[in-house]
């Protein structure tokens, strides 16, 4: 299953504090993207290495990270790249 296949991959590059990793295809059945392959998966990941960089700069890390699957595996990603001070933040706020 990709969703396993991608917080494998996320787990080993990153580690994590944190990973949610969502399933969002069968909501994208039937549109003109969804022959060509490929599923659409929402990330929620907390992980150190984010502490300090944009957000360009942390979807960077997982795109590299997830390397081919992108081409194939993936059609779209929703990501939510968050540094463990900034959850601890958005925990406090609550």
């Amino acid at each position: 299953m990709i969703t396993e296949l991608i917080k494998k991959v996320l787990t080993a590059e990153l580690q994590p504090e944190q990973l949610e990793i969502i399933d969002n295809s069968a909501a994208h059945a039937g549109h003109a993207g969804a022959a060509s392959g490929g599923g659409h998966y929402h990330v929620t990941i907390v992980a150190d290495a984010f502490e300090g960089k944009s957000m360009v700069q942390r979807h960077q890390l997982i795109y590299k990270a997830l390397g081919d699957m992108m081409k194939q595996q993936i059609h779209a990603l929703g990501i939510n790249a968050i540094s463990p001070s900034e959850y601890t933040k958005e925990a406090i706020n609550e």
